[in-house]
């Protein structure tokens, strides 16, 4: 893949607010470019897939996710939920360890 056919998209999801996640960004070349250093730069998890990514793009950004996407999607979250879990998990036991 060729840095122009780089695609990225960004979703939001507050519970309670949205009745499912929204897009929030998406772009090819540059614009995706941008959408992932601004994820990084700010501490957003990114998970990269080109397939997703390829779909999500071709949504209207400010709109829910279709349902079709809906498992997908939610996986994505767990995974990335998963991750964070791991982490914090890990950076707890560097604490413990530099305290004893």
């Amino acid at each position: 893949m060729s840095k122009s056919d780089k695609h990225a998209a960004a979703l939001k999801y507050e519970p309670g607010q949205d009745l499912a996640p929204v897009v929030i960004a998406s772009g090819y070349g540059s614009a995706a470019e941008q959408i992932i250093n601004i994820a990084e730069k700010t501490g957003v998890p990114v998970y990269r897939d080109d397939s997703v990514s390829s779909m999500l793009c071709m949504l209207e950004v400010g709109k829910n996710i279709p349902p079709e996407l809906y498992e997908i999607i939610a996986k994505i979250y767990c995974s990335i939920l998963s991750t964070a879990e791991k982490f914090k998990r890990s950076g707890t036991e560097q604490a413990d360890d530099e305290q004893a």
